[in-house]
């Protein structure tokens, strides 16, 4: 599983990085972590407002921090 954090690196964008990570891992799925920080990059994702979070390159969250288990729930 692909996860994407779209933020400048912000600790908001940090935050969620951690959530999604340890939502991840709590479920035992091997996954693969890209962050992107361009400006230009976050706007082609379709991406109005950050942190968001697109797994498989669908953005799922956007705007906010979503807890762990709400992104475990987005993950089975």
């Amino acid at each position: 599983m692909k996860f994407t954090i779209y933020g400048k690196g912000c600790s908001k964008c940090e935050k969620l990085t951690e959530y999604a990570q340890q939502a991840a891992e709590e479920l035992g799925l091997a996954f693969e972590l890209e962050k992107i920080t361009d400006t230009n990059a976050i706007i082609d994702a379709g991406v109005l407002r950050t942190p968001a979070l697109a797994l498989n390159d669908e953005v799922v969250i956007e705007g906010s921090i979503a807890s762990v288990a709400a992104i475990k729930k987005l993950l089975v």
